[in-house]
């Protein structure tokens, strides 16, 4: 048991996912901090001086922080506009690289085309 989990450890995709999970962590850290030290005062500035994360509302003894809540969207959006734009980066040169080798093997078939037409014409002479 001890090598089966050794050996599923040692994976390369078990260590590309650990080191995105660690990388997305950081990234969300990077973001909750612009969004709380930069968007929300910007927003605060055109709604009045209005600290988002302090806005509540209470019914009986629940207090609900929907300014909290409003903050986590941003966030998420943020997140998510950088995912999208990763992405489609990503498509991007994946896309490109895949044109460069279909023109290489078209390269290729044309040579091999132009080869068999001279060992042809060299056969009937």
């Amino acid at each position: 048991m001890l090598k089966e989990f050794k050996d599923f450890i040692s994976r390369g995709n078990v260590m590309d996912l650990a080191v995105g999970v660690i990388m997305g962590a950081a990234f969300t850290s990077i973001v909750q901090s612009l969004v709380s030290n930069l968007v929300n005062p910007l927003i605060g500035l055109f709604l009045g001086k209005v600290d988002l994360s302090n806005l509540t509302f209470a019914v009986g003894d629940a207090t609900f922080k929907y300014g909290t809540f409003i903050e986590s969207i941003i966030n998420f959006l943020i997140i998510a506009l950088v995912v999208f734009f990763l992405v489609k980066i990503m498509n991007k040169l994946i896309n490109k690289r895949e044109e460069e080798t279909e023109e290489e093997s078209t390269k290729e078939d044309e040579m091999i085309e132009y080869l068999k037409k001279i060992s042809e014409s060299l056969d009937k002479k």
